[in-house]
């Protein structure tokens, strides 16, 4: 049987009916994984992956109820620390760290006894939204195996879209979750910002940083928050909200729900295919029973510029910590021969991106530029979270576009520094003001480059956007959607 794409209730009930076991399953997917061509991981951690499935065999064979992902397996994105595992967050710097412990995300599936099948490819430290980025080379669309994936969670994106996880962590600062999911044809979470922790998750910009994941449809991802959420003692930035049982509180209609279309969100030079398909995925909402609204948010213009201050500061404090000498190397000598090491480990092990924000931001937070570009961005992030309110107050959910384009040739971000802001503009308002967004797919367009591999095209991202904390909102329209439509079944040939 194919069970690459069934949902995680069905892989649930098939284990708990003994119709397949944990290690069958955790099999299936590490033989999808072994053929496939698309550099989706970088460390497949067979052994580890095997004995937590016979575990979850043991536990499922035990009397009493079954965690929901028990036995069920997933990938992470290689900046979630996994002890004993590899984590390189795709760096040359971290290219032989193992971590001494997990990170909370990570220790939570424990709990559930659902089993890691290894570590995916990123764009390198989480920096750049095509994956092209990564030390161990760029990660193919499914697709279309000449297109990017879209970054920076470019593996988990390919892995789940390409049915070699069930599910798969992701990181999301300013697109990073919504990007791939758009350009790989699925459902990608980005939480409220606190709402899951970042504890043992490799650093970006720590005020942005949202820890969330790809899954195949907007009812897998409910499951999955109630499972991951939540305050964390070790994350001060967790919020002390309870976690609702999302996934039983699902509506099929929309009866009553109020859905802003942001028009600064419909940018000049989006491909026009992609605006067709997000306004009939509108047109389909209003036949649920939505009411829309045209809303305006003409301060969120200057997100992208107020992202390109506050994101690379943070980085270039961030990435202070990876010295040369801390991390991947054992060095023994004078101070002559470890200075040499220090300077030659960040030379070599940051790539062109990493050292290009260090270096900006650095630059923005030296003394005489600080007042003038840090403290007046976040003065400009303050008025976007403060107009995101006032919409908040006359509607439940804004809706637009993931992305202004669908998945483009690979190489194309390579030698454009701006690639990442651009392909982000339409994600980092939210990033900014910390709320939370998901990605689902609306239908296929043909790229502007006019090559496609079918008359279909590539894959489209309609994004609904809610209130701090207003998960079951956008969970809510996105589950009626995919209720109505099945774009979210629509699988690549691979």
């Amino acid at each position: 049987m194919d069970f690459a794409y069934l949902s995680l209730t069905e892989l649930r009930e098939k284990l708990d009916k003994k119709e397949i076991s944990s290690v069958e399953l955790t099999k299936y997917f590490l033989g999808r994984i072994k053929k496939s061509d698309l550099n989706a991981f970088i460390t497949v951690s067979e052994e580890e992956a095997v004995q937590q499935a016979k575990a979850a065999d043991d536990f499922i064979a035990s009397p009493g109820e079954n965690p929901f992902l028990c036995g069920i397996p997933y990938a992470a994105k290689d900046m979630f620390l996994t002890k004993g595992i590899p984590t390189t967050a795709a760096s040359e710097i971290l290219d032989n760290y193992i971590p001494p412990y997990d990170a909370t995300v990570i220790g939570k599936l424990k709990d559930q006894k659902s089993v890691l099948l290894g570590k995916l490819n990123q764009d390198q430290f989480a920096h750049g939204s095509s994956g092209e980025t990564s030390a161990y080379g760029p990660t193919k669309n499914p697709w279309d195996k000449t297109r990017l994936t879209g970054g920076s969670s470019s593996g988990s994106g390919a892995s789940v879209s390409a049915g070699l996880s069930p599910f798969a962590l992701g990181t999301d600062t300013g697109g990073s979750i919504r990007n791939p999911a758009a350009h790989c044809g699925v459902t990608g979470y980005k939480p409220t910002y606190g709402r899951v922790s970042r504890y043992g998750v490799i650093a970006m910009a720590s005020s942005l940083d949202s820890i969330g994941f790809l899954s195949l449809s907007v009812e897998d991802a409910a499951h999955i928050t109630e499972i991951i959420a939540g305050q964390d003692p070790k994350d001060s930035t967790t919020g002390q909200v309870e976690v609702p049982a999302y996934a039983k509180n699902f509506k099929n209609n929309l009866n009553g729900v109020k859905i802003g279309i942001p028009k600064e969100y419909f940018i000049e030079g989006m491909e026009e295919g992609v605006k067709a398909k997000v306004l009939e995925a509108v047109k389909e909402l209003e036949k649920l029973g939505a009411q829309t609204v045209e809303v305006s948010l003409p301060t969120t213009r200057y997100a992208q510029m107020v992202y390109a201050i506050i994101c690379p500061s943070e980085i270039s404090s961030n990435l202070a910590r990876y010295d040369g000498i801390r991390y991947g190397h054992t060095v023994h000598g004078t101070a002559k021969d470890l200075m040499e090491v220090y300077t030659r480990s960040r030379a070599e092990g940051f790539g062109d991106e990493a050292k290009r924000r260090i270096m900006t931001g650095t630059y923005v937070l030296s003394a005489g530029y600080y007042d003038a570009y840090y403290k007046k961005a976040q003065k400009v992030r303050s008025l976007i979270i403060k107009e995101f309110a006032e919409v908040f107050k006359k509607v439940d959910v804004l809706v637009a576009p993931a992305t202004p384009s669908v998945a483009t040739k690979l190489g194309s971000a390579a030698d454009n520094p701006l690639h990442g802001y651009i392909a982000d503009q339409l994600n980092i308002p939210a990033s900014l003001a910390g709320l939370c967004a998901i990605s689902i797919p609306c239908g296929f367009a043909r790229p502007s480059d006019g090559d496609a591999p079918s008359l279909d095209g590539l894959p489209v991202g309609l994004q609904i956007i809610g209130p701090q904390f207003g998960e079951q909102k956008i969970f809510n329209v996105g589950y009626a959607y995919q209720q109505a439509t099945d774009w979210h079944k629509k699988h690549p040939l691979v």
